[in-house]
């Protein structure tokens, strides 16, 4: 950096361009959607652990995809709160770079774990008989746990090429959050090396397991057509439903943003794409779960009648 140059110390988020008026309505239904988001995905945590009949590797997975929904929300939604309050309020260098780190943490992380669940459903229908050899506990643990730090380990490959960079100009970020597209727009210098790198890691945890995901969704529907009984079919298209819906939200929603075209999206349709998957896939995969399968309405049940016989 040059002598003349002033080091940034903070940024301001610029979040939604409204009226006062409407920034306030839409800070008390973000409020409420941010409540739906922590109590939805905390009831789902809290059933796994108290009912023991959901104590098998799809419902393991489940818990912590409900623990990324709530650190994805928590990471990002309460700064856009303050901001809904005071758009001035600035946040430090140190915050910022930090809310990038977890926010590409935590999407990488839920990208590897639906990759996880899909080839436990695939054990599951292709391979019945061989499912509790297969998905053991410690093959369980071994996956979760590779999905973390994987998460970790990419969103840090980032951020170690992003904290040396020069950020001596504007100080506004166009955006709700420190996303890194829009981080690195304020940059002083050249930051095709980190745009690359944000595209190369796109495609290798959005194309590379959405891939994966649908050939084992291919194989799952020649055996569930290979089954003879209606409810046995029912049974398998049920506990695959709720996963292929999340699926989809997630993937679609993320491949659009930094995969597909961008020459024909403006900044307000990325800011409103990343706001639907950063603030509403979380909310929307506790209700997906709890209303398409009957084994967490049942586990919600018999908890609220062991809390009323006490």
């Amino acid at each position: 950096m040059g002598g003349n140059q002033t080091l940034i110390t903070q940024f301001i988020l610029l979040g939604f361009p409204l009226s006062p008026r409407m920034q306030m309505l839409l800070f008390a239904l973000f409020s409420l959607f941010y409540a739906f988001t922590l109590l939805g995905n905390g009831t789902i945590v809290g059933l796994i652990c108290l009912d023991a009949r959901l104590h098998t590797p799809m419902y393991f997975f489940l818990s912590h995809l409900a623990i990324v929904d709530i650190a994805y929300a928590c990471n990002t939604v309460p700064q856009m709160l303050v901001n809904l309050m005071d758009p001035a309020k600035p946040i430090s260098f140190a915050g910022c770079m930090t809310q990038t780190f977890l926010f590409l943490t935590f999407a990488h992380t839920e990208c590897l774990l639906l990759v996880v669940m899909s080839y436990d459903r695939y054990v599951a229908i292709c391979h019945p008989l061989r499912y509790t050899a297969i998905m053991s506990w410690r093959v369980c643990v071994i996956l979760v746990l590779t999905s973390w730090i994987l998460g970790v380990l990419l969103a840090l490959v980032h951020l170690v090429l992003l904290l040396p960079l020069p950020f001596c100009g504007s100080q506004k970020v166009n955006h709700f959050f420190c996303e890194i597209i829009a981080v690195l727009k304020l940059a002083c210098s050249d930051t095709r090396i980190n745009e690359l790198m944000v595209l190369a890691g796109a495609v290798s945890v959005l194309v590379g397991p959405f891939s994966s995901i649908v050939v084992s969704y291919a194989h799952i529907l020649c055996a569930i057509l290979k089954i003879k009984s209606q409810q046995g079919r029912q049974k398998a298209f049920s506990t695959c439903s709720s996963h292929l819906c999340v699926v989809g939200l997630f993937y679609g929603t993320a491949i659009v943003m930094y995969i597909g075209p961008q020459h024909g999206k403006s900044n307000e349709q990325k800011k409103y794409l990343l706001l639907f998957h950063s603030l509403f896939n979380p909310m929307l995969n506790p209700l997906i779960y709890s209303l398409r399968n009957k084994e967490v309405k049942s586990a919600l049940k018999r908890t609220l009648l062991k809390e009323d016989t006490s």
